[in-house]
């Protein structure tokens, strides 16, 4: 219940943008190609991919990971609220799809297929969180965290600093 509610917030986000990118038609296209979104995106990235590797400690303040982890707790609406949420704070991770979707959707300058595209793309997006939220009863038969799951956070944190260089050589171009 919680899952679908969390994936319906988070999809619900997604398929808003898109029916604001079709119903704008150039906003979108014009903010992405804009260098200083470019500026933005890669230092997010770059500090984001730091903080995985343990270079720079990212922190949020206590009362608000308090107030957060009491949200969703024990509400589908909170879930929901948590799903559309982290639809925002998820959108740069998928950044070069969803930019190009978004800007595919502004070209065609229509509502309904925006607001259907960036839905597919979110249910896409959401579907490994779907299937592991809905077996996550036998989620006692993976293996338990150690160095292994180190290298996983660091893996991440390298494929974030590639992804910021990326931003960051995009950048250049534009200007």
């Amino acid at each position: 219940m919680f899952t679908l509610a969390y994936v319906a917030g988070l999809a619900s986000v997604y398929a808003l943008l898109g029916l604001v990118a079709g119903l704008t038609g150039t906003i979108f296209g014009s903010v992405s190609s804009n260098p200083w979104a470019y500026f933005l995106m890669g230092n997010l990235l770059l500090v984001f991919g730091l903080a995985l590797l343990d270079v720079l400690p990212v922190r949020g303040p206590d009362r608000l990971t308090a107030w957060a982890g009491r949200f969703g707790a024990d509400s589908p609406t909170g879930a929901l609220a948590l799903g559309a949420t982290s639809g925002l704070v998820a959108a740069p991770c998928g950044a070069p799809a969803f930019g190009a979707a978004l800007t595919f959707v502004t070209a065609t300058r229509s509502a309904g297929l925006g607001f259907v595209y960036l839905l597919a793309f979110s249910l896409g997006m959401t579907t490994l969180l779907l299937i592991v939220g809905l077996v996550s009863g036998s989620l006692g038969a993976l293996p338990r965290a150690g160095r292994w799951t180190a290298w996983v956070k660091r893996g991440g944190g390298v494929i974030l600093l590639g992804m910021a260089e990326y931003y960051f050589i995009r950048m250049g171009q534009v200007l």
